[in-house]
């Protein structure tokens, strides 16, 4: 069996799907926040399918940067979701009033 770049775009799409679903369904902020990093991975896995079907380096270069921004939006949400969850432990993405101080 000789795995093609279609199978890494289905893979792709798959993982973007899956997080899209979840972050639709689940309403837990940590379990959005890991949401949004599949979609990000599955985006990562296709610029890098891509790239390497192509022989061009530019969308391995866009993976770089895509990590880059994700680790700050990690770090900046798991900052938030703590904040939120340490005053209402029980709380869900619906409960943001608990940010206005």
């Amino acid at each position: 069996m000789i795995v093609t770049t279609s199978w890494y775009l289905v893979l792709g799409a798959l993982l973007f799907i899956i997080g899209g679903v979840g972050l639709l369904v689940r309403r837990n902020p940590l379990i959005m926040l890991m949401c949004v990093e599949l979609m990000l991975n599955g985006i990562n896995l296709s610029f890098v399918a891509f790239s390497t079907a192509l022989g061009d380096i530019g969308g391995q270069t866009v993976v770089f940067f895509v990590l880059v921004v994700a680790a700050a939006e990690v770090v900046v949400g798991l900052g938030l979701i703590v904040a939120i969850l340490r005053r209402a432990p029980g709380s869900t993405a619906d409960d943001l009033s608990v940010l206005k101080g």
